[in-house]
């Protein structure tokens, strides 16, 4: 019998913070292949976190830990700042979007049967790698050229953006995605093969329906690592206001200096009481963290393309948690609510008054509200796990070694 096969993965930010990459890099782990994870990065916490998962999982996994001292990182910072600054000038180069070579020249060093690459400077050094020969297989994950309001996007370069994702869907060995809507949009812009689905969805943990409920009046739950404008949490307050019977809402973040008080003030005085804030927890106690809520918000905007096509972690772990849901109608999202349509409603910003009867129907009726939650939960088991979608990815792998 021979060695395990060499899968590399390559990511942009520590696996913490990053959940598909870790769970990729776990899942094959367990079905015998020998993975090595190799990402930037970012806060020696981060990486105490990262260096858990991986004994936890079975794989290795390499930090790129830049030199920390002010010469080097203020270096650092400011060829980054005038490559960014240099992209309306028609310049464009990696070092606006970070340490893009610095992760391609570890790569390298660590040569593999298949590399994986997740995240915008990994899917640059995966173009690169895959220019070289390398077998390289991509995980689009998010749609990087079509991230931002057209507004914000003067900085980002977004030509080199298109052509790595544009080399990848054409001559990568595979391609995943998060949802049907993004796949259809990726291969209608690039061409070449349509993008395998492998949802954003999680293990399932225990059902937590089964506990006792606290009884306390319903709580609506938000999470994100920053709370702040532009996330769908002012219009959403404002319909919560007029909702006549009592409930909470719980959003869980590190807020934007002085963001919680503007929230507040749309807020009519008595409500603003119920209105509440969690900071943020260890990726491993989020799941228990969201379980104690009753319905989950999924408020993605439709005007960015990526946010409009992508189906977010958020919306399933709401399902897994056994979370009724309130999402916005994006492309992603309502593929989610048509496969499961008894597990929440959409609520349309521009018509909030359309979802008011239910959402009051679901405060009124406890039994109601758990009919809703019931629904959730089982549209994760039977769709929306890992579990489901595990299998999918080995196949993709197994694949993708066996290609000429």
């Amino acid at each position: 019998m021979g060695a395990p096969r060499h899968i590399l993965i390559l990511t942009a930010g520590n696996l913490s913070r990053s959940p598909r990459p870790e769970k990729e890099a776990a899942t094959l782990t367990r079905a015998g292949y020998r993975v090595t994870v190799l990402h930037p990065s970012e806060r020696p916490h981060y990486d105490r976190l990262d260096a858990e998962l991986a004994a936890a999982g079975g794989y290795e996994n390499i930090s790129l830990v830049f030199d920390r001292t002010p010469f080097t990182r203020n270096a650092r910072r400011l060829r980054r700042w005038l490559a960014v600054r240099t992209v309306p000038l028609g310049f464009e180069d990696v070092a606006a979007l970070g340490a893009g070579r610095e992760l391609l020249a570890r790569a390298r060093a660590h040569p593999a049967d298949l590399t994986i690459v997740h995240n915008e400077l990994a899917l640059w050094a995966g173009y690169r790698l895959l220019a070289e020969g390398w077998r390289v297989a991509a995980d689009i994950e998010d749609w990087h050229s079509e991230d931002l309001q057209v507004s914000e996007r003067r900085h980002r370069p977004l030509r080199l953006l298109r052509r790595v994702e544009g080399a990848m869907l054409r001559g990568a060995a595979y391609v995943s995605t998060t949802s049907a809507a993004l796949a259809s949009a990726l291969q209608q812009t690039y061409g070449g093969p349509r993008a395998a689905i492998l949802t954003n969805s999680f293990p399932l943990q225990p059902d937590p329906r089964t506990a006792p409920t606290t009884g306390s009046a319903p709580a609506f739950f938000w999470f994100s690592q920053t709370i702040g404008p532009g996330r769908g949490l002012e219009a959403f307050l404002q319909t919560w206001a007029q909702l006549p019977v009592p409930s909470r809402v719980v959003l869980l973040g590190e807020p934007r200096p002085g963001f919680p008080d503007h929230l507040r003030s749309l807020l009519p005085p008595d409500r603003r009481p119920q209105l509440e804030f969690l900071g943020l927890v260890p990726p491993p106690a989020l799941p228990g963290v969201i379980a104690r809520h009753d319905i989950g918000l999924a408020l993605e905007v439709s005007s960015i393309p990526n946010r409009d096509l992508t189906i977010t972690n958020k919306i399933l772990q709401y399902l897994n948690a056994g979370l009724a849901l309130v999402a916005t109608p994006t492309a992603g999202q309502r593929e989610v609510l048509q496969a499961a349509p008894h597990a929440g409603v959409l609520l349309d910003p521009n018509a909030p008054d359309a979802a008011l009867g239910t959402l009051t129907g679901w405060l009124r009726d406890p039994d109601q509200l758990r009919a809703v939650q019931r629904a959730a939960r089982a549209a994760a088991e039977s769709t929306y796990c890992w579990e489901r979608e595990a299998p999918r990815l080995l196949a993709l792998v197994e694949n993708a070694l066996t290609i000429r």
